[in-house]
């Protein structure tokens, strides 16, 4: 059952918009933005978040730690438009058999659904850790205006997670990777490639 007491201070107004808080709640919830300040990572730098940020970035964290109660991964995600939360995400790999189900890919779907668009244009994304090169591939194909993050790859890695080790595979040519990789049928691909281009009701994204 949904306990408002986990988000302290959320009275900013954003609105009732629909969240799944974890795999047995689903239910209209009043989101806001007030939170206490601390430090996070961002890129290769550290920064000192605002108020709101920092809030935002806890909640990733909250979500994550909510996560591991229930048997998931310690990863969580929101996005955020406008100072709204308009989707988020836990880790569910193991629960729902799905290797592309991280928070972030959680997250970034319920969002665009939210929003009805495939692209986050004047969004934020706050992640509990350092994307996988997966998730940086799909923020980057989601297009938002800053990614925020608190643990890095490396924090991952030390927890036996594979992220800094898929990071240092893409920099390593075919040949080299772990998983064997090979080429075939390249002239029946761009076939596609030349018909997309040529069909004038394509969307471009």
């Amino acid at each position: 059952m949904y306990n408002a007491s986990k988000f302290p201070s959320f009275l900013n107004g954003c609105g009732g918009l629909l969240f799944s808080w974890g795999d047995n709640f689903h239910g209209l919830v009043t989101l806001g933005t007030r939170f206490d300040g601390a430090t996070f990572v961002s890129n290769s730098m550290i920064m000192q978040g605002t108020t709101e940020q920092n809030g935002f970035m806890r909640e990733a964290i909250r979500l994550a730690a909510d996560n591991v109660q229930k048997g998931g991964g310690p990863f969580g995600a929101v996005v955020v438009l406008d100072g709204c939360i308009i989707g988020s995400g836990a880790n569910r790999v193991t629960t729902s058999l799905d290797p592309t189900a991280h928070a972030e890919i959680t997250a970034i779907r319920e969002a665009c659904r939210h929003l009805g668009h495939w692209q986050l244009t004047g969004c934020e994304i706050y992640s509990s850790c350092e994307p996988c090169p997966m998730c940086l591939g799909a923020i980057y194909w989601a297009r938002p205006a800053a990614l925020y993050f608190a643990s890095t790859r490396e924090d991952a890695a030390s927890i036996h997670f594979d992220d800094a080790f898929i990071y240092r595979e893409l920099q390593q040519p075919l040949e080299a990777r772990s998983i064997p990789t090979f080429q075939l049928l390249r002239d029946e691909g761009l076939r596609v490639f030349s018909a997309w281009e040529t069909n004038p009701d394509k969307i471009r994204y």
